[in-house]
């Protein structure tokens, strides 16, 4: 009987490595979204690099020709 009420005792509080996986999980997960939103946010600032450098090359032809 003793046995079982001490199997029962250790069941009944988590152990310390699931709450380090636990952890570990919430790390990686905080560090993908973190990586994706500042991917999106280079993405987002190449665009605009893109897209300001082919108005400045219109512009520029514009002034030259016409």
């Amino acid at each position: 009987m003793a046995m079982a009420q001490e199997i029962e005792h250790s069941r009944s509080r988590p152990p310390v490595l699931r709450k380090a996986v636990a952890v570990l999980v919430l790390v990686a997960a905080a560090a993908l979204v973190i990586h994706l939103v500042v991917g999106l946010v280079v993405a987002v600032f190449w665009i605009a690099v893109v897209v300001a450098a082919v108005v400045a090359v219109l512009w520029a032809l514009k002034t030259l020709v016409w």
